[in-house]
């Protein structure tokens, strides 16, 4: 039998979901603005109904640049876009790593991590990269704690979730340093960073869409990596989340209240959609 294309995929994933797809279209302009902006642009606030997440949940239900809604998307972000390669994702107040990171995460997510507009920020992203592999949000003055001092481990996945779409995926060092720092957070689960992201009960909770640090998101992501592949700590996380499969799919724990209303990421049920992402993490790994 012939394989599908990814188009042919990308159709039944949202004939499938239509009704889902109908419910989060329908808040498009709840925010004021459009494309789940606010009337100043905003493109993170009303979570998870922002552009941020919206852009995220679109991708997972087979959305593509093709889409006004992913077009719509991707073009207020690129307005966010400064010429130093940073992203001003409101119209006032500083702008922190994180802000930057998600903004080109999401881009990613909806096909645009070639495009030539980002070349300047993964540059950025490596001029700022911290000095034990991770990124960190500098809110908080360096020098109060050493666990305030470290790199944010959330920030640090989103950009490894980036640099995977692009040629620096096992291919520079400096990426493998990111790993490692994630890699020793399993070890330690201290609260680490300006927003203290540690690893506790709600962080071994299953969580799909990838919209915040949790057990799978973080296996997903660094499976793409060769350098935590064979590592024993991934293999420990993996073997966590083995523990969330029921009759061969991956069971949601945790997700967004205020997705109740979806059906491919209820609480408490096996999700289809999550179950790709866990069975290709689990092929990468094989």
């Amino acid at each position: 039998k012939p394989s599908l294309t990814n188009a042919q995929t990308h159709m039944n994933v949202r004939e499938q979901y239509k009704s889902d797809i109908e419910f989060i279209i329908s808040k498009r302009s709840h925010l004021g603005g459009d494309f789940w902006t606010t009337e100043d642009n905003r493109i993170g606030k009303g979570s998870p109904f922002s552009a941020r997440d919206v852009a995220l949940m679109l991708s997972e239900l087979g959305f593509t640049q093709n889409d006004e809604e992913i077009a719509g998307i991707a073009a207020r972000i690129f307005e966010a876009l400064r010429p130093d390669g940073r992203f001003k994702i409101s119209p006032s107040g500083s702008i922190f790593p994180c802000h930057t990171i998600t903004a080109l995460r999401v881009l990613c997510y909806m096909g645009f991590a070639h495009d030539k507009r980002l070349e300047k920020t993964f540059e950025h992203l490596f001029d700022i990269q911290h000095n034990d592999g991770g990124w960190r949000c500098n809110k908080v003055k360096m020098g109060k704690s050493p666990d305030l001092d470290s790199s944010n481990p959330g920030v640090t996945l989103e950009a490894l979730d980036a640099f995977r779409y692009t040629e620096f995926l096992n291919s520079d060092e400096r990426l493998n340093e990111a790993v490692e720092f994630l890699l020793q957070h399993w070890e330690t689960k201290r609260p680490l960073g300006p927003c203290h992201f540690g690893i506790g009960t709600l962080f071994m909770q299953t969580e799909f869409p990838f919209l915040r640090y949790n057990l799978f998101y973080y296996c997903h992501t660094l499976s793409f990596y060769e350098s935590a592949r064979d590592d024993r700590r991934l293999r420990e996380a993996v073997n966590e989340l083995d523990k969330k499969v029921s009759d061969r799919k991956l069971v949601i724990e945790n997700p967004n209240r205020k997705l109740a209303k979806l059906s491919f990421c209820r609480k408490g049920e096996p999700s289809e959609l999550a179950t790709l992402r866990y069975n290709e993490l689990k092929r990468r790994l094989r």
